[in-house]
């Protein structure tokens, strides 16, 4: 059953970058707690999942989002689960100035609930 669970884990990973890069904002938040919170650097946490909506729908409105990620870890714990990651991600503008790269390392953490993995924390450190 663990092995089922950090597969489902790297799926939610991938699902999430290819509904981004779709612009699939809806899709993206199926994929996370309500109450998720994310962790960036140089930045105030961004708490709940209509936050987050908010900011992304914004980036996608003039951008498009690209990333790759390698999962160098997942551990299941139960119904509690985290995965560490290399994340790459640029940012393409839809009026044509120079894409923005961005690197680093990620933490998530997620919860199992209904049957279904759900990201609740994230921190990402990417520069």
């Amino acid at each position: 059953m663990e092995h089922d669970d950090e597969q489902a884990i790297r799926t939610l990973i991938a699902t999430w970058l290819s509904e981004t890069r779709a612009g699939n904002v809806d899709a993206v938040l199926e994929l996370m707690a309500p109450d998720a919170i994310f962790l960036i650097a140089g930045q105030p946490p961004m708490v709940g999942r209509e936050v987050f909506a908010d900011n992304l729908r914004k980036v996608l409105s003039d951008n498009a989002i690209d990333s790759n990620s390698i999962v160098d870890e997942v551990v299941v714990a139960g119904d509690i689960a985290y995965s560490r990651s290399r994340l790459e991600v640029t940012i393409s503008s839809k009026h044509g100035q120079t894409p923005m790269r961005r690197s680093g390392h990620t933490l998530s953490v997620y919860r199992k609930s209904e049957g279904k993995w759900r990201l609740i924390r994230d921190a990402n450190m990417l520069a």
